[in-house]
């Protein structure tokens, strides 16, 4: 039998999770932050269709407070978003890494590649996500978009008290330094591998992935997949997404 009458192999599947279970305090009082508002929108709305966007995104898992699973249902029903996609619900826990892990369990048996996405940085382009999830595809345990730094660090001892001056240990060298964003891509096996075996505070889950001692590579990321966390972020964010309505008229 020739290599022609073969079937084609499976396209490799991919979903997305995005932990949208913390307050946000840094915004201060109110709704948890991926529910705060972006041009008439809840944030997490927006962050489901960036990711959502993307043709090879099928399945996309919103983690949610615990108490919040029927508002955020609510929520992604009164929102149009892509009929090609599935969407699922469930309650996080009590840190980002437990919401993320309890994320991965809730996804069904299928999806090689998972995508891992802050709900807090809702324009990212989807351009974006689909050069993380191609990297993947590639052969990559995981991916991260990440962008050179624009200002030089300082390495400090952290002061006693709050406001203390802060004495510099070291300059590190900025062309090796990069600012990671999300979505973070991984497969799926490796991830799940890691959140099983590593333990302590990690700031994302690439970190986990590292501590295996498995590769992680970077890939460009964008200047407008920035972080919403303080207040003038949000101005920030009003303003590309005014933007980007004037130029999409939408």
């Amino acid at each position: 039998m020739s290599d022609d009458s073969l079937p084609a192999p499976a396209p490799t599947r991919t979903a997305a999770v995005i932990p949208a279970a913390g307050r946000g305090v840094r915004l201060g009082p109110g709704a948890p932050k991926a529910l705060r508002t972006l041009g008439g929108t809840p944030m997490l709305i927006h962050a489901v269709r960036a990711l959502a966007a993307s043709r090879a995104v099928s399945l996309v898992v919103v983690v949610a407070p615990p108490d919040g699973t029927a508002e955020v249902k609510s929520l992604l029903d009164a929102h149009a978003l892509p009929d090609r996609t599935d969407f699922l619900v469930v309650p996080g826990g009590e840190s980002r890494q437990e919401s993320v892990r309890l994320g991965l369990d809730a996804l069904p048996p299928g999806y090689e590649i998972v995508l891992v996405h802050d709900a807090a940085r809702p324009l990212v382009p989807v351009d974006t996500v689909d050069a993380v999830i191609e990297a993947v595809r590639e052969g990559a345990p995981a991916v991260v978009p990440a962008l050179p730094l624009a200002d030089t660090v300082k390495e400090v001892e952290p002061a006693a008290a709050p406001g203390a001056p802060e004495p510099v240990v070291a300059t590190p060298e900025r062309a090796r330094l990069r600012a990671v964003q999300t979505p973070q891509g991984f497969d799926r096996a490796t991830l799940v591998r890691a959140h099983e075996t590593v333990t302590g505070d990690v700031t994302d889950d690439a970190s986990m992935v590292e501590r295996l001692g498995a590769t992680v590579v970077v890939v460009p990321g964008h200047e407008e997949a920035f972080k919403v966390t303080r207040p003038l972020d949000l101005v920030l964010a009003e303003a590309v997404l005014a933007r980007r309505r004037l130029n999409d008229g939408f």
